[in-house]
């Protein structure tokens, strides 16, 4: 067994060709649409408030600032490598090319945090703005049903390796039995990606156009109203590592890294897109640029309206708008509405892409092939796709948004960071290989993005670290019990060196 085999680039881009299960119906609108799509979510609608007011307080546009340059050299890394290898798989097959596999099963199974686990995040950031606009039409739903039964604290002065402190302390039960809004949306929306890939990337075009609109509107609107007061300090002092304070700004970074990680999912579609080879750069650079404008923007006038302490909230921009006055209460109608929408379409976004995963995974050998059964109708991988949705309803039903926000962040970055790497490594490796996109400078690129991802996981809480550390444990687990002994390239090797 040899865990470093390596699928060659040229028999990757040979199936890209001849794998004609998925239908490639997705144009450069669509694939910028569904990166859009995904960014613009609980990032901006749910985290920004959570995150000012926990970690940096209106220094949190820097926090955005920082994640923005983050995924920029990462974003240019995917570039290259969703043009040389249009297949559904995404860092993933990536890392299968340059590292080899058993770090692209590592890659693989930290993706399952990045979206499975997003796409609960973001749900219960939709149950939030959900329970807030029903409210205001006078219907209320029983907070027994509309919150996580447990919340966790992490005990004062734990460390990453205090596995038992971190995992069987602080615990505390909310009284909640589960968080049914956000188990609906899920179950809706997985129905719907079963159906199929043009439906779904329709349906999310009409979202991101409402979701955009409602963004400018907020904009537009609150920059009037901006409390220059509220902005000072804009660095608020020190309280504790990694509270307040540069240190905080950092964090901050760490978390909201989450409201990025949209971008990407834009690549785990490359095989469903009609011109890969052009349409993919364009699609994850642009939306990538456009969003972090719209962040800091949006961060700027939400600080400036109401003091960043008031913002630990499901809803903070629905609390801005209520600060604004009677003359101003439609506006909170239709910020609401517009959250919901855009909320929707990442949630729909993220559970597209774990199951493409999962499909490139099982075709590899490293998970069952279940996983790859495509719909002779849909030509979608429904059964991936139906596992996906009702393990995602079950998260979204039991865990609090603030512990599955920083699980998906440190996750993410992981996978982020080996994609800067394999970029790096390639480029000696296979150096004449045909690359329609490449990362410019990628002796500076690619390790800055190494770096600034290792960095800004280095800052994110002792207790997130041990979650990635028994996640990864089960998966190494997994990888040995069943994945190494059916994968494909193992059984080629095999066969190969038998004769």
């Amino acid at each position: 067994m040899n865990l470093f085999a390596r699928r060659r680039v040229a028999d990757l881009q040979a199936e890209a060709l001849t794998d004609q299960r998925l239908k490639r119906v997705l144009g450069p609108v669509n694939l910028t649409s569904l990166g859009i799509g995904a960014i613009i979510g609980a990032g901006i609608f749910v985290l920004t408030g959570h995150a000012a007011a926990q970690y940096a307080g209106p220094g949190i546009v820097y926090s955005f600032i920082l994640s923005g340059l983050a995924c920029a050299f990462a974003g240019l890394c995917y570039a290259e490598f969703a043009s040389m290898i249009p297949l559904s798989g995404s860092a993933y097959t990536y890392g299968y090319a340059t590292l080899g596999e058993f770090i692209a099963w590592i890659i693989g199974w930290n993706l399952i945090l990045e979206y499975l686990f997003a796409a609960s995040t973001v749900a219960v950031g939709w149950s939030g703005y959900v329970v807030s606009f029903l409210k205001d039409l006078h219907i209320t739903i029983p907070a027994t049903f509309t919150s996580a039964p447990y919340d966790h604290v992490t005990p004062p002065g734990a460390h990453w390796w205090d596995l038992w402190q971190l995992f069987a302390q602080g615990w505390t039960s909310t009284g909640a039995v589960l968080n049914v809004p956000a188990m609906l949306i899920v179950a809706v929306v997985t129905v719907l990606l079963v159906i199929g890939i043009k439906e779904s990337a329709n349906f999310n075009n009409a979202i991101v156009a409402l979701k955009l609109l409602v963004i400018l509107t907020f904009i537009a609107v609150g920059a009037a109203y901006i409390n220059h007061a509220n902005w000072h300090p804009f660095v608020p002092p020190a309280i504790g590592p990694g509270q307040f304070g540069w240190s905080g700004v950092v964090r901050a970074a760490g978390v909201i890294f989450f409201a990025y990680i949209g971008f990407d999912a834009v690549s785990t579609a490359a095989q469903e897109a009609k011109n890969p080879q052009r349409d993919m750069p364009i699609a994850l650079l642009g939306s990538l640029g456009i969003c972090t404008i719209l962040y800091i923007a949006v961060s700027l006038v939400l600080t400036g309206v109401v003091n960043y302490t008031q913002l630990n909230v499901p809803a903070p921009i629905a609390v801005a708008i209520s600060t604004l006055g009677p003359k101003l209460a439609w506006l909170e109608y239709f910020i609401k509405i517009g959250a919901i929408a855009g909320l929707s379409s990442v949630i729909l976004v993220m559970l597209l892409g774990q199951p493409r995963i999962f499909y490139t995974m099982s075709k590899d050998g490293l998970l069952p092939p279940i996983f790859s059964a495509v719909h002779p109708k849909y030509r979608t991988p429904w059964i991936a796709q139906i596992i996906t949705g009702v393990v995602a309803m079950l998260v979204a039903g039991l865990f609090p948004i603030g512990l599955l926000g920083e699980l998906v962040s440190i996750g993410t970055l992981l996978a982020f960071a080996i994609v800067c790497a394999g970029v790096f490594v390639l480029r000696f490796t296979d150096p004449e290989i045909h690359r329609p996109f490449r990362v410019p400078a990628f002796w500076l690129i690619a390790p800055l993005g190494v770096f600034s991802c290792a960095y800004l996981m280095a800052n994110l809480p002792a207790d997130t670290w041990a979650r990635l550390i028994v996640w990864i444990a089960i998966g190494i687990a997994i990888y040995f019990l069943y994945s190494c002994r059916h994968s494909e390239v193992q059984k080629r090797r095999s066969r190969t060196s038998t004769k």
